[in-house]
C-alpha cells in the first residue's frame, strides 16, 4: 500500500508528540526506531520473548566474523547468534524482525547476505522437542561444542543418549560440557503412549518462519522487497519511495514499485549455489538484496491467523 509523503509527515508528527522517540520530524531515523515509536502507540506486545527474562520487538544479531563463511545466510547467522548468546526463544514468534551484522550503511560484518526464505527456529526453542541428529529419536543431550563438527546447523549438536556416546564418547579431559535437554512433560506422555500401543519412533516437526520482506540501505535512505503474497513461491516486488524527483528545493520525490521475477529462486538453494559460483546472470535487485539487505521480517503464517 503507497502512502502519500504528507500523510507520512501527518504520522510522524503524531508519533513524535505520543512517544519517547525524539527528533522524529527533524531527523533521520533508523527502521527499528520508526517500528519502537509505532509499536508504543499501538501498545503492541513485544513479538521475542527470550530466554534471558527479556521481551524485544526485533532481534539483533551478535557474532564475530567467521572468514570461512564465503556467503552466508540469515539462517546460519542467526543460529551462530543465538548460540554465541546462550540464548532460547520462550514460544514460537507470530512474527520475527531481525537486524543483520552491520550498523546502518556505515559498517558491514559481510559483503553479502543470504535472507533465507524460511528460517527454521526448532532448536532454539525452550522446552521443546527435539531429534537426535543420528537417529533421528527424540534428543536428550545438547552438545554445544559439536557444533559444525558433525554438520552445519544446530540441529547436528542434539543427541539420544545412545548416539552421544557411540558418535564421540566423553573422556575426562574432553572440552566437551554435553547438556540435558528438556523434554515437555506433553511430549513424554505422548512417548509413553505410542510405546504403550507398539508404535515405534516419532518424527518431530521442525518448525519454520516464512520470510515476507527485507528493508535494504546502500547510501542516503533505505528501500525494501515484499512479498505481495504468501508461500514460498509468492512474488516479490521492490520499492523505492525515492526512486526519481521533480524539482530542487521546493520539489518532490516520485515513489516506484517494481516486479521482482525470479527472486524466489535466487533465495533457494539452486540460487544460493549460482550466486557463489558467480552466476553472470543474477539481475541487479538480486545483488541489491544480497549487498544492501539490513532488516528481514519473517512470520509464522498460522500464528499470524489468531495474534
Amino acid at each position: 500500500m503507497y502512502v502519500r509523503a504528507d500523510r507520512v509527515m501527518k504520522l510522524r508528527n503524531f508519533l513524535d508528540q505520543l512517544t519517547s522517540v525524539s527528533g522524529l520530524m527533524g531527523e533521520e531515523k533508523d527502521p527499528e526506531e520508526f517500528l519502537n515509536s509505532l509499536n508504543q502507540v499501538f501498545k503492541a506486545e513485544p513479538f521475542l520473548k527470550l530466554s534471558s527474562g527479556q521481551d524485544a520487538y526485533s532481534y539483533q544479531v551478535f557474532m564475530d566474523r567467521d572468514d570461512k563463511i564465503v556467503l552466508p545466510t540469515v539462517q546460519q547467522l542467526f543460529e551462530e547468534s543465538f548460540l554465541t548468546s546462550d540464548l532460547r526463544l520462550k514460544e514460537i514468534p507470530s512474527c520475527f524482525i531481525i537486524q543483520m551484522p552491520r550498523f546502518g550503511k556505515d559498517y558491514k560484518m559481510y559483503k553479502r547476505i543470504v535472507p533465507s526464505l524460511v528460517l527454521d527456529i526448532t532448536d532454539v526453542l525452550e522446552n521443546s522437542p527435539r531429534s537426535c541428529s543420528i537417529c533421528g529419536l527424540v534428543a536428550e543431550i545438547e552438545c554445544k561444542e559439536c557444533f559444525r563438527k558433525f554438520g552445519e546447523g544446530l540441529e547436528n549438536i542434539s543427541f539420544c543418549r545412545k548416539c552421544v556416546l557411540k558418535s564421540h564418547g566423553y573422556s575426562k579431559g574432553s572440552y566437551h560440557k554435553p547438556k540435558e535437554i528438556a523434554i515437555p512433560c506433553e511430549f513424554q506422555k505422548l512417548l509413553h503412549d505410542q510405546a504403550a500401543h507398539g508404535c515405534q519412533g516419532y518424527k518431530i516437526p521442525r518448525v519454520h518462519l516464512e520470510l515476507f520482506a527485507v528493508i535494504c540501505i546502500a547510501t542516503s535512505h533505505y528501500v525494501a522487497f515484499v512479498k505481495t503474497v504468501g508461500g514460498l513461491q509468492g512474488p516479490w516486488v521492490f520499492f523505492d519511495s525515492m526512486a526519481d524527483r521533480r524539482g530542487e528545493e521546493h520539489g518532490y520525490n516520485i515513489p516506484e514499485v517494481k516486479p521482482c521475477p525470479d527472486l524466489a529462486m535466487w533465495l533457494s538453494k539452486e540460487g544460493y549455489n549460482r550466486i557463489l559460483n558467480d552466476d553472470p546472470f543474477l539481475p541487479d535487485y538480486a545483488q541489491r538484496l544480497l549487498s544492501d539487505g539490513y532488516i528481514c521480517m519473517y512470520q509464522s503464517p498460522e500464528l499470524m491467523l489468531y495474534r
